[in-house]
């Protein structure tokens, strides 16, 4: 091979390389996302609500706006309880778990028969660490109703959390006694082990 064919080779390579990129860039760029989110919606029932990059695409300020218009009314509105559980719920989705509790104690006082603002404020307590407050709200909860699953696992978990074992055991037969089969007993058994060790 000579030196000029060698060098024609490479620069045939070179511009193959080229357009095989930009080839594939523009290919990328026009087909890439739809696509995707195509075969992606292909494999979910069809009132499922839009995922990935889907997701905000169609109003991406519409979600802010609805945030802002629902935590506006809740303050507006303090005797408006589903306004008061709403700013709790969505304070609780970004984990702002203060202002979800400020939320959820006023609905209480609006309606202290409500089963699920009881509930709330356990579940809420216990996932902000006030495991002594979670306790007593799951405990209240149980008044009203001692079969619920989720409230005995609340309590579960919130007496595991502030290190009572006594308590955890109880509360751990309760959820046993109720719900054989929950899942959520091999990991409170596994924490009660623990705790009874010790340090």
């Amino acid at each position: 091979m000579t030196r000029d064919n060698l060098l024609f080779a490479i620069i045939g390579l070179l511009l193959g390389f080229i357009v095989g990129f930009i080839f594939a860039s523009t290919m990328n760029q026009r087909y890439g996302p739809a696509a995707a989110g195509m075969a992606t919606s292909q494999n979910l029932p069809p009132d499922h609500p839009p995922v990935g990059a889907n997701a905000g695409s169609a109003n991406p300020g519409g979600m802010q706006a609805e945030v802002s218009t629902a935590l506006e009314k809740a303050k507006n509105e303090p005797k408006n309880f589903e306004a008061q559980v709403k700013a709790a719920e969505l304070y609780y989705q970004i984990q702002r778990y203060d202002p979800a509790l400020e939320f959820l104690l006023k609905a209480n006082e609006l309606r202290p028969d409500d089963y699920q603002t009881v509930v709330a404020l356990g579940m809420v307590n216990l996932d902000a660490g006030h495991y002594d407050v979670a306790e007593k709200w799951y405990r209240a909860a149980l008044m009203k109703k001692s079969d619920d699953v989720a409230a005995l696992a609340g309590l579960c978990a919130a007496t595991l959390g502030k290190g009572d074992a006594r308590a955890a055991e109880q509360a751990i037969a309760n959820l046993e006694k109720v719900d054989p089969t929950s899942q959520d007993l091999p990991q409170f058994r596994d924490k009660l082990a623990t705790l009874k060790k010790g340090p």
